[in-house]
């Protein structure tokens, strides 16, 4: 098991392989279909800048915040998956979610040196290990707007890391 604590660097990440276990903690991004576009869309147009949200060394969890607690929702969905490449881009290094990805993001995660993690859909048990939760952008948007976790040890496997992944045998 692999402990790893935000923000990381590009050592925590080049040591990663396809089928590691890991253990997160320290503070992490959720987002999902509503808000990733939108965070995509500020960073091309240099909105990002004025929130003053550091995203280098992040994780993200695929994922709305209700008061039930957080699990992951499929990577794959395309406003998620397209947001994938861009925020490796600008800094985050791990994505949390579920569900295989496409050749095109695993690739895209390597050039930026992020890796992508699948995280058990255990609510309870991620309940257990999330000490705090704040709103950090579009509150209207309920349960989908942009949050920060603060979390000890999330549990999840690493499923795409320098351009392999777990969904192809760790194949190329």
């Amino acid at each position: 098991m692999i402990h790893l604590r935000t923000p990381l660097s590009r050592e925590d990440i080049g040591q990663l392989k396809v089928g590691d276990a890991i253990l997160l903690s320290g503070t992490i991004f959720c987002g999902r279909d509503a808000v990733l576009p939108r965070i995509t869309s500020e960073l091309s147009s240099q909105e990002w800048q004025k929130r003053e949200i550091c995203l280098k060394g992040g994780v993200i969890f695929h994922t709305a915040v209700s008061c039930a607690g957080v699990g992951p929702t499929s990577s794959n969905k395309l406003e998620i998956e397209n947001s994938i490449i861009p925020l490796s881009k600008a800094g985050i290094m791990v994505h949390l979610g579920k569900g295989a990805l496409k050749k095109e993001t695993i690739l895209g995660l390597a050039e930026f040196g992020a890796v992508y993690a699948v995280i058990p859909p255990v609510t309870a048990l991620l309940g257990e290990k999330t000490l705090s939760q704040r709103c950090i952008a579009w509150p209207e948007l309920g349960m989908e707007a942009l949050y920060a976790l603060e979390v000890k040890e999330y549990p999840a496997i690493i499923a795409a890391a320098h351009g392999k992944s777990i969904y192809d045998g760790g194949q190329r």
